[in-house]
């Protein structure tokens, strides 16, 4: 399954609250996240997501580049991806 199809199955809110039904379990996630999610969602991969934060926010690409892999790392923990 892809990502972008895992993350289908997930429901989540510009507000940042998050539930898979799949596990029953909530996350709330902070603006940068709902933005990664919604790209990741969207089929974008680490390059795109990267690009869309230095875009959006006041943040450098190795900032940026961090975030994303460290936010993805973290979804793999939850097992969300």
């Amino acid at each position: 399954m892809s990502v972008a199809e895992r993350l289908a199955q997930i429901v989540f809110h510009d507000d940042g609250f998050l539930f898979d039904p799949g596990s029953g379990e909530s996350y709330v996630a902070n603006p940068t996240a709902v933005a990664i999610l919604r790209g990741l969602q969207e089929g974008r991969g680490e390059a795109a997501l990267v690009a869309d934060l230095t875009s959006r926010y006041s943040v450098d690409h190795e900032e940026a580049r961090r975030d994303v892999v460290d936010f993805l790392s973290r979804l793999k923990n939850f097992q969300l991806v």
